[in-house]
């Protein structure tokens, strides 16, 4: 598949992402496939690129403003079935058992994983997200 992949942080002017040919991604478990169909621009995606967050390892493909159609569905994944409609965040799992996700805060977790940062995003044809975290849309929107 085609990716749009961050290997090295540098000003955005410098033009540092690169469309990459890479292996589509599998689902894992609670995991589904995700057919990209359009993945939106945030300023968080240029704080990515610039190194401008904490680092995390690279490369990386950005961009977590995704919607897409499920294709695929990983071992025990049953929330979402192949042709669902939804849309994929910048939260892209969390632990669930820290004082933040006992609270309801998620957006707070202390181990919570990133779309496009700590996980490959939505600059490519496909990624996988655990389904609680891919959002039902409606699809005739």
């Amino acid at each position: 598949m085609r990716a749009v992949r961050l290997s090295q942080h540098r000003d955005v002017s410098t033009a540092p992402l690169a469309v990459e040919d890479v292996p589509a991604p599998e689902p894992g478990p609670g995991e589904v496939l995700v057919r990209v169909r359009a993945c939106g621009v945030c300023h968080t995606d240029l704080h990515v690129v610039e190194g401008e967050l904490p680092g995390r390892p690279l490369p990386i493909t950005p961009g977590h403003q995704v919607v897409g159609v499920v294709e695929a569905t990983g071992r025990g994944a049953s929330r979402l079935r192949p042709g669902a409609r939804v849309g994929v965040p910048w939260l892209s799992r969390t632990c669930g058992e820290c004082r933040f996700c006992k609270r309801g805060l998620e957006n707070l977790c202390e181990r919570g994983r990133f779309t496009g940062y700590d996980v490959d995003g939505g600059y490519a044809e496909y990624l996988t997200v655990h389904e609680e975290f891919a959002h039902p849309l409606p699809s005739d929107a």
